[in-house]
């Protein structure tokens, strides 16, 4: 009985030894609070640099989707503006035909079938006096007043289609960056959860203190970055 007593007494003194005093037990307060507090600010990031990498995303699939179709409206404009050059330019040939076999019926027939924008180029050309004038530009398309507005609508759209498609590169560089900062976020919270498997309390709070440097890291840079 006696024995048995010394060793219930040996156990109670060990386990008495084995409490940890109150200095660390506040330290060991501190670095859980802080390991919580980390991971509400991380998951709060995570969820917000997730959030932006879609929105970016979806800005960027916008983006190429308008610079394909202006792409395609400029081809087909550039296709009906050289449609349109061409008549003029055939039915410009033959009214010079018409002329030199002296057809005037004819001539006015063919003047009445060149397009708006031609006919003023057409009027202005004649004004040069051309059949006299040597000077005077080979025909009407090579006049300042001609403009075709369907080539010149194809050339706008495909300066806009560039200014789009360089426009949705630019956000899939920016969703990048926020995906490669939630990246960040997930190494921080893996090494939360593996200060939380070490014993030694340098190691744990030397853990603690590189995932919280990699946080304030994370934070300041999804700050610099545009939000959508």
């Amino acid at each position: 009985m006696p024995e048995e007593m010394n060793i219930e007494a040996a156990y109670a003194l060990s386990e008495h030894g084995a409490q940890p005093s109150g200095k660390q037990r506040k330290r060991r307060e501190l670095g859980e609070i802080a390991e919580v507090v980390i991971l509400a600010i991380v998951a709060v990031a995570t969820a917000w640099s997730g959030y932006q990498a879609a929105r970016w995303d979806g800005r960027q699939a916008f983006l190429y989707h308008e610079a394909t179709r202006m792409r395609v409206e400029a081809g087909l404009a550039a296709t009906l503006g050289g449609q349109q050059r061409l008549l003029d330019v055939t039915t410009f040939n033959t009214w010079i035909e018409a002329r030199f076999e002296g057809r005037t019926e004819l001539m006015a027939l063919y003047e009445r079938r060149f397009s708006p924008e031609y006919k003023v180029a057409f009027d202005a050309w004649l004004a040069t006096d051309p059949f006299t004038n040597p000077e005077a530009p080979p025909g009407p398309g090579f006049m300042p007043e001609y403009v075709n507005p369907q080539l010149v609508r194809g050339a706008e759209l495909n300066e806009i289609s560039t200014r789009r498609f360089e426009e949705g590169t630019i956000a899939r560089s920016r969703a990048d960056d926020y995906i490669r900062t939630t990246v960040m976020f997930a190494t921080v919270l893996f090494l939360i959860a593996l200060s939380q498997r070490f014993r030694v309390r340098r190691v744990r709070y030397g853990d603690l203190g590189v995932a919280g440097a990699l946080m304030l890291f994370g934070l300041v840079t999804i700050l610099t970055f545009p939000r959508f």
